[in-house]
């Protein structure tokens, strides 16, 4: 776990080999692992351990979201949503998943369905990330003034994020508000140090 916080992929993934062949069936060892995979961008080997998470523990619905952003990742939008419909079979109040399956659906162009999940994500953990990604959603659906509403409950999360002032920015524009797309410019630049 140390060589993981050092971002010493390669050393942590020689032991948690040792790990797994002491133990075989020591699930965290091969979930650890797997995480240290996708820091090490190799998607098939994550996929390989959280896999096996997922056999040794298959109520683990968080390991079945884990894999599935990495089918996100890898642009298997199918794959990444039938990891978050299992996930949610297994534990209906899972917002990652909800955000999990809805990332999957925007991509592969359902921004209906993404809304919806987002939705659902946000019922269940209203947090940044889910307001921000609802709101980006939005805006690809020309939504602004809800595009607008969710990103500054995003920014009520963390105020100094200043991506979400620049897309925040977009919308405003959109909806002819000149003046408040200038300001969340300049409010962003400050924040990047512009």
């Amino acid at each position: 776990m140390r060589l993981m916080k050092t971002t010493r992929y390669d050393q942590a993934i020689l032991n948690f080999n040792r790990a797994v062949d002491l133990v075989p069936d020591y699930a965290d060892a091969y979930r650890m692992r797997g995480r240290a995979y996708v820091a090490q961008s190799d998607p098939a080997m994550a996929i390989r351990d959280f896999s096996r998470v997922a056999e040794l523990q298959p109520r683990d619905a968080a390991i079945l979201a884990e894999g599935g952003f990495v089918h996100l990742d890898q642009k298997e939008y199918p794959a990444a949503i039938a990891d978050a419909d299992r996930a949610l079979a297994l534990d209906p109040k899972l917002a990652r998943a909800y955000n999990l399956r809805a990332s999957a659906r925007r991509a592969a162009g359902d921004l209906r369905g993404a809304i919806e999940d987002f939705t659902k994500a946000i019922a269940w953990e209203p947090n940044l990330d889910n307001y921000f990604q609802r709101a980006s959603t939005y805006q690809k659906l020309g939504e602004h003034k809800l595009a607008v509403a969710d990103f500054d409950k995003a920014l009520a999360e963390d105020p100094q994020e200043p991506h979400i002032y620049y897309a925040r920015a977009q919308s405003r524009a959109a909806l002819g508000d000149s003046a408040g797309a200038q300001a969340d410019l300049l409010a962003g630049r400050k924040i990047d140090g512009f």
